[in-house]
């Protein structure tokens, strides 16, 4: 579904990604690994078009799509949960939700709010009355408004409490039950392997590993060199 290719890119004359590669097939839960720093962030922003890669290409459903501005990337199928959820202040929970729905797709206010029932609950408030539990799960949710052919979390989990985490792992096994394929960045190895199918891990902009979960838990010497554990 996704195909990622030589990708190159730089903040003026800082360069971060130096070829990274990837690819994550219909139905696929893929991670992507590394300490901070190492360019996991800059991967999806170039993937999405908030930042213009200077070499290598993006394909989605075999569409070249690298290039393009980031609403037409969004429209081609990508949906983005960024870091820092980003939720709307201002607007309601129903507001940040209505706001990014696509006419066309499975998800509605219905599904969200059945994926997260606190949402439902909090309708009325703004999102800057939401906990930071239930920011990220409204900004899950107003991700998915979007009808997504992939979804990409960027540290969705990052200072959350242990059962606020344990949520949204929880809707990620769900979403992946339901056939959507998932790009996730996140911290939480021992979690991840338990939902993912494949993983990619960036090691100063490059891909040093890639492995099912299976590999990857039998390999220690990666977790212990590239991820700290």
């Amino acid at each position: 579904m996704l195909r990622v290719e030589g990708l190159e890119t730089a903040y003026g004359l800082s360069q971060v990604l130096f070829g990274v590669s990837l690819d994550i097939a219909e139905g696929e839960v893929v991670t992507l690994l590394g300490r901070n720093g190492m360019g996991k962030s800059t991967t999806v922003l170039s993937i999405m078009g908030v930042v213009r890669p200077r070499g290598g290409q993006v394909h989605m459903e075999g569409k070249v799509i690298s290039g393009l501005p980031s609403y037409r990337v969004a429209k081609a199928g990508l949906g983005l949960v960024p870091e820092g959820r980003q939720v709307f202040p201002n607007l309601t929970v129903r507001e940040n939700l209505v706001a990014t729905a696509s006419r066309k797709g499975p998800w509605t206010l219905e599904r969200v709010y059945a994926l997260f029932p606190n949402l439902r609950e909090r309708e009325r408030h703004f999102g800057n009355q939401l906990s930071g539990g239930e920011q990220q799960m409204l900004a899950i949710g107003r991700a998915l408004m979007t009808n997504p052919r992939l979804l990409i979390l960027d540290e969705a989990t990052e200072g959350l409490a242990p059962l606020v985490r344990s949520d949204i792992f929880r809707s990620i096994g769900q979403l992946k039950a339901e056939g959507l394929s998932l790009l996730v960045i996140d911290k939480d190895v021992r979690a991840l392997t338990r939902v993912a199918d494949r993983h990619y891990v960036l090691e100063k902009g490059r891909v040093v590993w890639n492995g099912t979960s299976a590999e990857l838990e039998a390999a220690q010497d990666v977790q212990h060199r590239y991820l700290g554990i």
